[in-house]
């Protein structure tokens, strides 16, 4: 070693080399431990240091390059090295250390241990003798390298030294592998004294790996030190099996897998413990270790314990091999076959266990060569998984796996398919090749038929849904020989799947309907029945036609065709009055399987329709819980974006908690969703109402009624007339009448008043009702209160309580402003309580506010010598006060022709023939009844806040 001489030595002796052997890079710390012992051994004292560490990490090393130190700096070195093969030699570390100080062989210990205690002193004494002769020639260093391991009598030999060579200048340095337990009758303290310098060696930094392994500092030098913990020895055996993109975390060498076996052989079960660790991995609960090993629990124990103390294994709640490069060291030296072995037996042991798919699947990929015809299930249910986490590629090994097993031509068809699907989210150019190799194994027409129709469930995004779509459509050109009631079920699935996934409308219906009449089969009579309803539904015709046909449909006892998301969608939407028909969904969807939508949890479509019955129904609370626990779910797979039944979800949560009043919890869901990414999706076209919805009423009214116009163009070129999906007219049309859009409000409340009467269905009906008569707002009231009055009887006969409370608080609303007020008091009262009970607290709000100005009105009201109507004498204060017909109009949310006829009234009872005579006609006392807009801001009539400001960015009707 070269080295170089330190003149501010304390010892006149050399400095630490600057440039150590390859084993003691980043260890200058440690030798500068060691050489400041240098100066107290030189004074004449005895002293002692002890290095510490786990297997490899070069404690040798240290202990030679601390005696190259020492001789350079005077000293006599003397280094014995202990071996597990020499330890019952008796003397043997003694031996070395004589002849390392007389240069000549040691005669003075015997060859076996001394029987008599006068031999024994004998000996001793010369052990003794020997290291005092030399020091008292000038400084002594005496290395024993892996103490643990020397012999008794050598042990026994430096305990007795210890006490007797305190003056002299003795520098004692052991080395010891960590944790190793001392069993034999000498303990360490005894040889090294009380407070010996410990030196504790860890692994190097990562710019000594880098420099070990002559390799550049960066991100691959710091995975080599990850994977061997910066480990001299094992970073050796590391580079010589360093290939250009090798993947430090799969690099093993199967010599250290050999030599941590043999060494574990001193301890009980250790190799076995050893091996069962490697096996299980990440999965090594203690349990399992003890039977994979096929140990009890208590040697087990012992067995961890050791390799813990050793840092062989980790310290921690679940054992594991310190470094992953030790992991697959042990793996490279066990045989192919055993380790396939113990790989499956691990499985097996896991899928007892009741672990995830995923991680008995991942022992079923080693366990290569080997029939397990359990796995089979196991690893597509992994493979479900790995998809939902977003890892295709190793869904693909997981069905790869799969279909090395023994496998009949349906389940083989089916992987294949699965396989499909998870090749082409990796490589879509391969899912082809797998789709016409599945239709090649087809021996059974019903089966295959089943096996395309799951795959379509499956996928139901973007190019999923069309490789699910192509791949229907080459199973059905083969199934097509097998006739109509083989292939039926299969188009009507592969055309919803089409409808659904298009943004204009669907393919023709007619081509279809001319080959009903032949199908007798109960599976192709559903799907007739499903198309039926949805055609119905699409067209907007009929809702008494449409639940016949969806009654129809769920007379089956087959979910599938409910399950489509397009056909859910607008199921959910007909029937969500129709309680006895909720109950049979709920019932169908709620299967034992998981849904095949791998985005989709298992009961979550039953718990959805539910969901939307009880919203339509007005309980807005147990609704928002049936949301918030699905959006949850949800949110844990990523799918709130991705899955059309989580985008329904989640725009169904927005829309209730905008009329629960939790405009916070909308927006933090909006936030949340991709949007760009719902557009391909028809549930898409629910969010975007929901979105209007919330910023209609969260001070974004412009921002709203784009998102309200863009849905209904977007369903409009979807084809679908259906007024129930999203109620989107009715909204749009009260957003523009606040934003003074009145003649864009008509026209919207009339198209969907049309619609809401052609479709028929009373909720629809009395919403579209309820719009018509806020927009329809005459002079005396009349057209309004007969509209709403009509939306009242409508919706009282049916289920829908919330849409019947918002009719009850405008129909209250509008008796109030045209001078009903006892009329108004008794609506609102009962506007109040229906909004309360639906737990809607803005419109609960605003009936009640209305309310108590009704009965402020009504008690503060006096009859006028003139004989105007509330309406017309406040009109006429307006007037004589100087308004314009249209300052009055915007004040009291009017028309301007409705302005007109109240003033003309107003004459005519006056006996005037204009505004100029007004002031006189009413008299200056009345004139301070009514506040002028000019002075001061005007009361909002429209939704009777009176400009309390109660209600954040109130929009007028349409605010609450």
């Amino acid at each position: 070693m070269h080295t170089e001489v330190n003149p501010e030595s304390p010892f006149g002796g050399p400095s630490v080399p600057k440039h150590h052997a390859a084993g003691l890079l980043g260890r200058d710390s440690e030798l500068d431990t060691i050489t400041e012992l240098f100066r107290i051994a030189l004074g004449g004292r005895a002293t002692s240091a002890v290095v510490v560490g786990e297997f490899g990490m070069g404690k040798s090393s240290v202990l030679a390059a601390a005696g190259e130190l020492a001789e350079a700096a005077g000293f006599t070195v003397a280094i014995a090295a202990a071996s597990r093969l020499e330890t019952h030699l008796s003397g043997g570390v003694g031996r070395q250390l004589i002849d390392g100080l007389t240069r000549t062989p040691a005669e003075s210990l015997p060859d076996h241990r001394p029987q008599t205690e006068h031999d024994q002193t004998e000996s001793l004494d010369a052990f003794f003798r020997t290291v005092r002769h030399a020091a008292e020639q000038g400084p002594v260093f005496l290395g024993i390298d892996n103490i643990h391991l020397a012999d008794p009598w050598s042990m026994r030999c430096l305990a007795y030294l210890r006490h007797r060579v305190e003056h002299l200048p003795v520098l004692v340095v052991l080395t010891s592998l960590i944790g190793h337990l001392q069993a034999g009758e000498v303990a360490w303290v005894e040889i090294s004294g009380c407070t010996p310098a410990t030196i504790r060696l860890r692994g190097l930094e990562t710019r000594h790996v880098a420099e070990f392994l002559r390799i550049s500092p960066g991100r691959f030098a710091e995975e080599c030190r990850e994977v061997t913990g910066g480990n001299p020895y094992l970073l050796g055996a590391l580079r010589h099996r360093m290939v250009p993109g090798m993947d430090t975390g799969t690099a093993g060498s199967a010599m250290i897998g050999e030599v941590l076996r043999v060494r574990m052989h001193e301890y009980t079960a250790a190799p076995k413990m050893l091996e069962a660790v490697a096996i299980l991995g990440e999965d090594a609960s203690f349990d399992l270790l003890a039977r994979l090993a096929g140990v009890d629990e208590i040697t087990a124990l012992e067995a961890i314990d050791t390799m813990v103390r050793v840092h062989l294994l980790s310290n921690s709640h679940l054992p594991a091999l310190t470094y992953r490069f030790v992991r697959n060291s042990v793996l490279a030296d066990m045989p192919l076959t055993t380790r396939a072995v113990n790989h499956s037996r691990a499985a097996l042991l896991l899928h007892d266990s009741g672990a995830p798919p995923e991680r008995v699947g991942a022992h079923l990929l080693e366990a290569t060569a080997i029939r397990i015809p359990w796995a089979v299930d196991v690893l597509r249910l992994a493979a479900r998984h790995s998809v939902i986490d977003g890892d295709p590629g190793l869904a693909a090994r997981f069905l790869v796996r799969a279909l090395e097993e023994r496998l009949s031509e349906r389940k083989r068809m089916a992987i294949l398919l699965q396989l499909a699907h998870a090749e082409f989210r990796c490589d879509p150019e391969l899912a082809p090749a797998r789709v016409r190799e599945a239709v090649d194994h087809i021996d059974d027409r019903e089966t295959a038929a089943f096996v395309a129709t799951a795959m379509i469930l499956s996928l139901c995004r973007g190019p999923d849904a069309r490789l699910a779509i192509n791949s229907a459509g080459q199973f059905a050109a083969r199934l097509d020989a097998g006739g109509p009631d083989a292939v039926w079920p299969l188009l009507c699935m592969t055309y919803l799947a089409e409808a659904g996934s298009r943004l204009g409308p669907p393919p023709d219906f007619r081509d279809f309907e001319q080959q009903w009449a032949p199908l007798n089969d109960p599976a192709a009579q559903q799907s007739r029945s499903g198309l039926l309803a949805f055609d119905t539904v699409r067209s907007g015709k009929s809702s008494a036609n449409a639940v016949r046909h969806f009654g129809e449909a769920l007379s089956a006892e087959q979910p599938e065709l409910f399950e489509q998301p397009y056909f859910f969608t607008l199921a959910t939407a007909v029937l969500a009055d129709e309680a006895a028909l909720t109950d049979r969904l709920c019932q169908v969807l709620d299967t034992k399987r998981l849904p095949w939508d791998f985005h989709v949890p298992k009961g979550a479509l039953a718990t959805l329709a539910r969901g939307i019955a009880l919203q339509a129904g007005g309980d807005l609370v147990r609704a928002s819980v049936h949301y918030e626990s699905l959006v949850r779910q949800f949110d844990e797979r990523d799918a709130t974006s991705l899955c059309p039944v989580a985008v329904l979800c989640a725009a169904r949560l927005i829309e209730t908690s905008v009329d629960l009043g939790r405009f916070d919890v909308a927006n933090a869901l909006l936030d949340k969703i991709d949007f760009g990414a719902t557009q391909a999706l028809f549930t898409h076209n629910y969010l975007l109402y929901a979105r209007g919805r919330l910023r209609a009423v969260t001070g974004e009214p412009e921002l709203g009624y784009e998102d309200l116009r863009g849905c209904g163009r977007r369903l409009e070129h979807h084809g679908m007339r259906f007024p129930g999906f999203a109620p989107w007219r009715a909204h749009a049309a009260r957003t523009a009448l606040a934003l003074g859009r009145t003649d864009a409000a008509a026209r919207l409340a009339e198209e969907d008043l049309e619609a809401a009467a052609r479709w028929g269905a009373p909720r629809i009906l009395g919403v579209a009702l309820t719009t018509a008569g806020l927009v329809r707002d005459d002079a005396l009231g009349e057209e309004t209160e007969r509209l709403l009055t009509k939306a009242v009887d409508v919706l009282g006969g049916s289920t829908a309580k919330l849409a019947l409370a918002e009719a009850l608080t405008e129909l209250g609303a509008a008796q109030a402003r045209h001078g009903q007020d006892e009329k108004a008091i008794a609506t609102l009262r009962q506007a109040a309580q229906s909004s309360k009970h639906c737990g809607a607290r803005p419109l609960a709000r605003r009936a009640a506010e209305s309310l108590r100005d009704a009965r402020v009105s009504l008690a503060t009201a006096k009859d006028n010598e003139h004989g105007l109507t509330k309406q017309e004498y406040r009109v006429a204060v307006m007037a004589a006060q100087g308004l314009t017909n249209r300052e009055i109009a915007e004040a009291l949310h009017l028309t301007r022709r409705t302005v007109e006829l109240h003033l003309s009234g107003a004459y005519r009872k006056l006996g005037i023939t204009g505004r100029t005579e007004l002031s006189s006609a009413l008299g200056r006392s009345q004139r301070a009844d009514v506040r002028s807009p000019r002075n001061s801001a005007p009361a909002c009539d429209a939704c009777a806040c009176k400009d309390r400001k109660q209600v954040p960015n109130c929009v007028g009707v349409y605010g609450r």
